[in-house]
């Protein structure tokens, strides 16, 4: 019998999962399942079960959560091929998809405490409170975006993930019975900082030019060693008690990056996450490539 930490992974087939299985496949003792098994290349992910986790009938689905260390929850139904700001599907018009996924998260957290499994990671995101960076970091009326301060986003994909940790909370507090240890990461940007890429889309959310643009996602890297070190954290810290004695926290999932306009504090100090990349170095060529001081576009904290 394996001694490895038992840990059903959802979305299994997806890009995050992919970072985390080159190494998770040998830490822990996996069960992989999502609602398709070939990634988004239609390769197939070896060890996939397809299920439906949108579906509220827990049979389908239970078993596979029955004698379960942990789980981490990176499944999710998009509503548009263009990601969050992608046009395909206007943003007013999501709210359906993303209530299913609110329906998923549920599902997930009742079907983990109906199976006694002590711990579930949450891939939560940096949009839970993005009305903050949209709003006020890049307006340079706010310095940093803190965990604690209350979610609010300007999408219905935002709001879901923020409805993701509220959620989650009656499960960790005990009101049904035993506590539910849940740890949301509010995940950054978890792909290589193209600078190409960046500087060609001048995202009005984000500044409004190239460059502003390019330097957001300087401060939102998350690089794929820290992504994996961060999720091994947040199943393995032994205490993840909050001030209040609840097993409920959200952390933010980034790199240590210079240009950072998201607090790290609550995963340096609760989960002793230690990130080992900083988007400043890493790509400091690129860098130098395409930013100067005589062009200093970005406002905020991303035009620092």
């Amino acid at each position: 019998m394996s001694d490895k930490v038992k840990v059903l992974l959802t979305g299994a087939s997806g890009y995050i999962a992919s970072q985390m299985l080159k190494t998770y496949r040998d830490r822990y003792d996996l069960t992989l399942i999502d609602a398709v098994s070939n990634d988004a290349q239609g390769n197939p992910v070896d060890g996939v079960q397809v299920v439906d986790l949108i579906d509220p009938d827990q049979s389908g689905y239970q078993s596979h959560f029955e004698g379960q260390d942990a789980v981490i929850h990176l499944a999710y139904k998009r509503s548009s091929p263009g990601g969050v700001y992608g046009d395909a599907v206007p943003q007013i018009d999501r709210f359906a998809t993303e209530l299913e996924n609110v329906q998923m998260a549920n599902n997930v957290y009742r079907a983990a405490y109906d199976a006694g499994v002590k711990r579930v990671v949450v891939a939560s995101s940096n949009h839970a409170a993005d009305w903050y960076e949209h709003a006020l970091i890049h307006n340079r009326t706010k310095e940093m975006v803190f965990p604690e301060e209350m979610p609010l986003s300007d999408n219905f994909y935002g709001w879901a993930k923020a409805a993701y940790e509220l959620l989650a909370h009656p499960y960790a507090c005990g009101a049904f019975g035993r506590k539910l240890e849940i740890v949301q990461v509010r995940i950054g940007n978890p792909r290589e900082t193209d600078a190409d890429a960046l500087l060609a889309n001048p995202d009005p959310l984000h500044g409004g030019t190239g460059q502003s643009t390019y330097k957001r996602g300087l401060g939102a890297h998350f690089s794929e060693r820290d992504l994996r070190q961060l999720f091994i954290k947040a199943i393995e810290t032994p205490n993840i008690e909050n001030e209040h004695g609840v097993p409920w926290q959200v952390v933010y999932g980034i790199s240590n990056n210079t240009r950072a306009f998201w607090s790290l504090e609550s995963a340096r100090r609760v989960l002793g996450y230690e990130p080992e990349d900083d988007s400043e170095l890493k790509f400091t060529d690129r860098i130098m490539q395409n930013l100067t001081v005589d062009d200093p576009a970005g406002p905020g904290k991303v035009g620092a």
